[in-house]
């Protein structure tokens, strides 16, 4: 068995140890990883994948897509609205809606092409001027506006907190935030901190290095 499988599986235990549901998607964060050193995960039957640059993803996984029925793909980073109708066209799942007018071009796209996508809204959890998303303050309107007005189909929020030492408090922030918006599905948690994230509930994982190693 190889060792990504072990490592995969051995994600899995610790996720049942500390899950009340095991309803946890784990999204193998694949980006800068060669389809060759993805295919054994492949090939073992897990279907969800995270990629965070369009043109990597495209050339990565366009063909594979096309003969394996039931590969999910997820776009994981910042998504320039000049790339948006080439995502959607992609992927399956869009985890880093960070802006209304990205939200317009999505909506549009995903109209043109007829092709219904999953998305959740990433909110800016910690205030910080270097990273996207949407103010926690503001994520009541701009969920209103994607779902009402452009008709998405947002299924939770999503966030990367900052590098700090409150990781607890920003995951029970945003999971309660996304409780008081109805929502079920929650995108957070990483290699580092998945088993804390789901305590808040987090239902999309996403975990890269603990199953691909690290990159170089």
């Amino acid at each position: 068995m190889s060792i990504i499988i072990e490592r995969f599986n051995k994600i899995k235990s610790n996720i049942k140890e500390v899950s009340n549901t095991n309803a946890e998607t784990i999204v193998a964060v694949s980006k800068t990883f060669t389809l060759d050193h993805i295919m054994p995960l492949i090939d073992y039957g897990h279907m969800h994948y995270g990629e965070n640059k369009v043109q990597e993803a495209q050339a990565k996984w366009s063909k594979i897509k096309s003969e394996i029925n039931g590969l999910k793909l997820h776009m994981i980073g910042k998504l320039q609205s000049n790339k948006a109708i080439k995502a959607v066209e992609l992927f399956d799942y869009i985890h880093s809606v960070d802006s209304q007018k990205l939200a317009d071009v999505l909506s549009k796209s995903q109209n043109k092409i007829n092709k219904s996508i999953n998305y959740f809204i990433q909110v800016n959890i910690g205030n910080e001027n270097q990273k996207s998303g949407i103010p926690y303050n503001e994520v009541d309107a701009f969920y209103d506006y994607c779902s009402k007005e452009k008709k998405m189909n947002i299924l939770g929020l999503m966030a990367i907190p900052p590098n700090d030492d409150k990781t607890e408090t920003y995951f029970k922030n945003l999971s309660e935030l996304n409780s008081s918006l109805g929502l079920k599905e929650l995108s957070m948690g990483m290699s580092s901190d998945y088993l804390k994230a789901i305590n808040y509930k987090a239902t999309y994982l996403r975990i890269g290095s603990s199953i691909f190693g690290e990159r170089s």
